[in-house]
């Protein structure tokens, strides 16, 4: 007679009372070569710490030829942020007051605050399930003849599908803008982020995949929206740089944004752009041994990119409530109490954002509810199932694993993902009990 092995009982959970995995330990993050350093030393000591343009900085114009290059020579203006590089790069193309821009509810609040301050109108449409990025399917259907442009977020580095934007834009004369702030080096079918739109905007702040301290930049390869988009936040010197049109010179003036890059982060731009290549190859090798590590996982997945490339800005990863019978604030709850920074990243979407509705609005003065209002927007209670159904199911994790080997780091999430989901039932009569944890916020 045999005796049938009895399966070893999965360890109590720490939300539970138990011992936790341990913490997931990251590489530190931003890394500075020694190189990098030492020319920032310079920049400051030799008090460099203007950046008017090309020609009275050197390190600006070292700076934007180098990103021109990564990005198949197309025009760069260096910016101090990702929101400054999208608001210039919306101004060169002449979208302003009263134009609809078709756009995603699923975002960081940036990708949509910088049609805000050109007090453009806002259109959105629903998202990809699996991604959260913005569905191509749903687009045409949004276009009116207002509409002048279409703005895709490369969200936590996965990249939009670029192809299809790109012919729905050229099919209907519209301009396509990518926000690429977290996705620099990403490739959808074979065409690097940033090189397909009319305009592209990227942020380079500490926590970028292509990280300074607070920077960004704006890649076009229409050589007006370049200078337009400079005239916007770059003050009077940029117009003293080769190639300024003539006959924008009349409007050249002080009335600006400061969206001006400085010498020191232009240093870092550089230095840290020659480093982007071999992280992003660490970062999707992290990656792919996590996929390998949870593939047994039956509750959360990471979606399939085919052969598209995300740079792993974060990974982001789907939970299946109905097969885990718990909500994902539960599930999230319990990695977090393991060791595991587990979150949703976007909170709501953002058209139920209360600063986007004109109707009785008591709050802080905006600039843009004017624009709304006379655009007759009514963004209240908008369905967006994919949308809402994502926010409510979506887990993200910071992934900035730049170290050759972080084997380690990877096999602890992927330690903790599976002793979360072998004590599944636990959680189930936990949250019978206690009721779901609270949002999994950032």
């Amino acid at each position: 007679m045999t005796t049938k092995k009895r399966s070893k009982p999965a360890a109590k959970l720490a939300l539970l009372g138990g011992a936790p995995v341990g913490k997931v330990v990251y590489p530190a993050y931003p890394q500075f070569s020694k190189r990098a350093l030492e020319r920032a030393a310079g920049v400051l000591r030799d008090g460099k710490v203007i950046g008017l343009s090309k020609k009275h900085s050197p390190e600006v114009a070292e700076a934007e030829e180098a990103l021109s290059r990564y990005h198949g020579g197309r025009h760069v203006l260096a910016t101090a942020s990702g929101h400054a590089a999208l608001v210039s790069g919306l101004a060169g193309l002449d979208i302003a007051t009263g134009d609809e821009v078709i756009t995603t509810p699923y975002t960081w609040g940036a990708s949509i605050s910088c049609l805000l301050h050109q007090n453009a109108v806002p259109v959105f449409v629903d998202v990809k399930r699996d991604t959260g990025l913005i569905d191509p399917d749903l687009i045409e259907a949004a276009i009116t003849p207002r509409t002048k442009g279409i703005l895709a977020v490369h969200l936590y580095g996965q990249p939009a599908n670029l192809k299809r934007l790109r012919a729905i834009a050229d099919k209907h004369g519209l301009a396509l803008i990518e926000d690429g702030s977290q996705a620099h080096g990403a490739e959808s079918a074979g065409q690097r982020v940033g090189t397909v739109g009319d305009a592209a905007g990227f942020s380079c702040m500490g926590g970028k995949v292509l990280a300074t301290t607070e920077a960004g930049y704006l890649v076009t390869p229409h050589e007006r929206v370049y200078w337009k988009g400079a005239m916007v936040g770059q003050h009077m010197g940029r117009w003293g740089d080769p190639g300024f049109p003539a006959d924008l010179r009349p409007y050249v003036d002080s009335l600006i944004d400061t969206y001006r890059v400085t010498p020191l982060n232009a240093v870092l731009l550089t230095e840290q752009l020659g480093l982007l290549d071999g992280r992003l190859e660490r970062r999707r090798f992290h990656a792919a041994l996590l996929r390998k590590k949870i593939s047994s996982a039956k509750f959360v997945r990471m979606p399939d990119y085919g052969k598209d490339k995300p740079s792993f800005h974060m990974v982001t990863m789907t939970f299946n409530p109905e097969a885990a019978g718990i909500t994902r604030d539960t599930f999230a709850a319990a990695l977090k109490a393991e060791g595991l920074h587990a979150y949703g990243y976007v909170p709501s979407p953002v058209p139920d954002w209360r600063r986007l509705q004109w109707q009785g609005y008591k709050g802080p003065a905006v600039p843009w509810l004017a624009s709304l209002k006379q655009a007759r927007t009514d963004y209240r209670g908008m369905a967006l199932p994919n949308c809402r159904w994502r926010v409510a199911n979506a887990i993200e994790t910071h992934f900035d694993f730049i170290d050759k080997d972080c084997s380690k780091s990877i096999g602890r999430i992927a330690e903790i993902i599976l002793k979360v989901e072998a004590n599944i039932g636990a959680l189930r009569d936990h949250e019978r009990v206690n009721g779901s944890a609270s949002p999994a916020l950032r």
